[in-house]
């Protein structure tokens, strides 16, 4: 699943190819992709209006239009991209927005978990998200606090979208082990200094994901180099780059979880 630096990736590279260009129609073509409106109602009300910007919050991609907001969740296999409006359909294509100038935005999502909401008033859906991890309400006090209200387990927690939105396995795994903090540590037993130490961390892998245009590992999401630079994840069996001991995988919450025992110990 695209998260944070992967959506942030996207949305940059739209922003040039959308922002100015009018929508003509929209061809729904799985009606289950569309969350809200009705599809009639979808189709009547996007047509001419006028793309004003593309931008993001936490792993959704916003498109402000003239009255309305897009907003596009690309979930486990989902992808964007803008084509040439001659061009065929793929199989995979959920909804194609044909746009001024013979371009069309094209939706394509193979296993079909991916949600489109076309709204007045965006906040009906991202009220519910808890604070960006790149933004100005997330410091380490906040972090602290946040923490300390809550008695769960720290990978299951940060993961929670209602708690910081846009992490996701990846950034996840990887800003724990530069915090030196074990996955199911609980997170009401984290000192000022270790809370510290995560939101720093966390602020820096992802802005380092976002530098190298995302992770890509495997079909769903190509064109990003943060792969190459994983200190954790994905790297059971391998020494740990700090102090050599191999990599442990184990699963929290159905999610594959990669950390060092030695550096990340569970105290």
């Amino acid at each position: 699943m695209p998260e944070l630096p992967e959506v942030e990736t996207i949305a940059r590279k739209l922003r040039p190819e959308l922002v100015g260009r009018t929508i003509l129609s929209a061809d729904l073509r799985w009606s289950r992709a569309l969350a809200i409106p009705s599809p009639k109602k979808f189709a009547q009300q996007i047509k001419g209006q006028k793309i004003a910007g593309v931008s993001r919050r936490a792993k959704y991609l916003i498109l402000s239009l003239s009255t309305f907001h897009l907003l596009i969740h690309l979930r486990m296999s989902g992808d964007l991209h803008v084509k040439d409006s001659a061009k065929q359909a793929e199989k995979h294509d959920r909804l194609i927005i044909k746009l001024s100038g013979n371009k069309s935005l094209v939706f394509n999502d193979t296993r079909k978990f991916g949600r489109v909401w076309l709204l007045a008033n965006p906040a009906d859906i991202l009220n519910k998200l808890g604070p960006e991890p790149l933004g100005k309400e997330f410091t380490p006090q906040w972090l602290h606090a946040a923490l300390h209200k809550r008695h769960r387990q720290l990978k299951p927690l940060l993961l929670d979208q209602t708690f910081l939105a846009g992490l996701g396995n990846i950034y996840t795994d990887e800003a724990l082990n530069i915090a030196k903090l074990h996955p199911l540590r609980e997170s009401s037993s984290v000192k000022a200094k270790q809370a510290e130490r995560l939101h720093d961390a966390i602020r820096e892998v992802l802005n380092e994901g976002i530098r190298r245009n995302g992770a890509s590992i495997d079909w769903v999401y190509r064109g990003g180099e943060f792969q190459n630079y994983f200190r954790v994840y994905d790297r059971e069996g391998k020494p740990c780059q700090h102090c050599g001991t191999k990599i442990t995988r184990i699963t929290v919450g159905q999610r594959g979880t990669h950390f060092c025992p030695n550096c990340q110990r569970l105290k």
